[in-house]
């Protein structure tokens, strides 16, 4: 997977349903960073539970008719932001003309998003093995946007001990997949201590789904 750092490397195919944008975001920066502002303004970052009780390392929050959340309860989404009880923000058009245009690239044309997940990692914060699969539509892709610092991306298979492709991403990368790989397993490595130009030392993770 060396050649994935290549910086002349703009389009990668990970596996069939899955690519890498390298920068694909870069154009659509202001407006981008714009919009996030304005949604963890209205919706600031916190540290949710796992089920289990563990606090979770990556701070989130979302936007769009309903967002995920996770506590005692289980993982789910909800039309309401459970600290304030307010209706999650709307959907920035900036957010979702995006991933309109990186879906339709990578051969899912037609996706509107409902929801957008916003994860943020200090250093040392990562995302364990997982699938998505609180949706109800798996029919629609899932559309990644990094933000900040680097990370590396994890890849897999249908299954958890399958082995993970590691995958670097930079600031306005976009990764897309859905079809057959929709429900494969992800996760990112711990991110390195740094500082990014824009947003400090953190990385900022938008994942845009079809949740309904």
């Amino acid at each position: 997977m060396a050649d994935l750092f290549a910086e002349s490397l703009r389009e990668v195919r990970l596996q069939c349903g899955a690519w890498l944008f390298g920068g694909f975001a870069a154009s659509r920066m202001p407006a981008l960073i714009a919009a996030l502002d304005a949604v963890t303004s209205a919706a600031p970052f916190r540290h949710m539970e796992t089920p289990g009780g563990r606090r979770m390392s990556v701070a989130t929050t979302g936007c769009g008719a309903v967002a995920w959340v996770s506590d005692g309860g289980g993982y789910r989404y909800s039309p309401h932001d459970p600290e304030s009880r307010q209706p999650w923000p709307a959907l920035p058009d900036a957010f979702r003309t995006l991933a309109h245009g990186a879906a339709e690239l990578a051969g899912f044309p037609g996706f509107e998003p409902d929801t957008c997940l916003i994860n943020r990692y200090a250093p040392g914060a990562r995302l364990s093995l997982h699938r998505d699969v609180d949706e109800r539509d798996f029919g629609a892709p899932i559309v990644s946007v990094s933000l900040g610092l680097p990370a590396t991306f994890l890849f897999g298979g249908p299954h958890r001990g399958d082995v993970a492709q590691r995958v670097p991403l930079a600031h306005g990368d976009v990764v897309v997949w859905g079809g057959a790989v929709r429900r494969h397993y992800h996760g990112v490595l711990p991110v390195a201590d740094g500082r990014h130009a824009l947003l400090g030392r953190c990385r900022v993770n938008l994942t845009l789904r079809k949740a309904r």
